[in-house]
């Protein structure tokens, strides 16, 4: 059986809008942090060309799946012969803000790219990402990172290992967010003055989408509420999730013993370098 590929979850430790650009999409600062929950994608590879799921994704047509773009994207811009077989299992929630297709699809540009012996460069292969989605790039180059403009600019930066930033907590309301719908609010802050990583570092930021996503997911807000009775919970990109930094795993099992029954939770470890790389590493 092929060995699988991983497929990290990101969190935006903060989200600021600095403005809307000419293209209708927003400017944007943020800082991505990688975790250890990872969807896992097995691909193996065909000789006749096909591109092919091999199983059924509930609410994801084929031809909507990242994955099966994202194949499809490279093969024809790399003129490859070679196809696929793709399978893809979820563990990162859909609709939660943690990246998991943008993810998926950055893992199978890497894999296919190492099968298929393109040897495509990183920044080839981000450029192609980024027509899928703003947050593909980071997932593509798999290191922690400040980024700027619609999430593709990247500065790799590791946040500082204090204890806080070891672990966390995440809740999933059960809620899906529609980033178009938060992103097209009126009322959506697109002001925010830039902010250098030295004073992000210093002060943490905030997330711009907070008060439209409380507005009009009530359920989020609930959840926001009640994890901030433990300590400075966050939003994550544009929702649903909301997240905790941790001073040690046994205290997030602790609040997660409290957790009301309607929430998902998932207890993690923030990651500087993405899994995704010491899989490519080992062939």
């Amino acid at each position: 059986m092929t060995r699988p590929w991983p497929a990290p979850a990101k969190l935006n430790l903060f989200l600021h809008i600095l403005g809307r650009r000419p293209d209708g999409y927003h400017e944007l600062q943020t800082c991505f942090q990688f975790v250890d929950l990872c969807d896992e994608i097995t691909i193996d590879v065909r000789a006749d060309g096909r591109i092919r799921r091999v199983a059924d994704m509930p609410g994801v047509p084929e031809d909507s799946d990242l994955c099966v773009r994202a194949a499809r994207m490279l093969k024809a811009a790399a003129g490859a012969p070679l196809g696929a077989d793709l399978g893809v299992l979820k563990r990162i929630p859909m609709g939660g803000g943690l990246g998991g297709g943008s993810s998926d699809a950055a893992t199978c540009l890497v894999a296919l790219n190492h099968l298929w012996q393109l040897h495509w460069p990183m920044d080839e292969l981000a450029a192609l990402g980024l027509k899928l989605g703003a947050d593909v790039p980071v997932f593509v180059r798999g290191r922690a990172a400040w980024a700027e403009g619609v999430g593709e600019r990247l500065t790799p930066l590791y946040p500082p290992q204090a204890p806080l930033q070891t672990n966390y907590l995440i809740l999933k309301p059960n809620i899906e967010v529609s980033t178009a719908e938060v992103f097209q609010d009126a009322e959506l802050t697109r002001n925010s003055p830039p902010i250098t990583i030295h004073a992000f570092l210093a002060s943490g930021g905030q997330n711009d989408c907070l008060g439209v996503v409380r507005r009009r997911y009530p359920e989020v807000a609930r959840a926001l509420d009640w994890l901030s009775g433990f300590g400075s919970a966050r939003l994550t990109g544009t929702g649903a999730c909301v997240f905790l930094a941790l001073e040690s795993k046994d205290r997030g099992q602790e609040i997660m013993r409290q957790l009301p029954r309607e929430w998902d939770a998932f207890l993690v470890r923030g990651l500087n370098d993405s899994p995704l790389l010491e899989r490519l590493a080992t062939g």
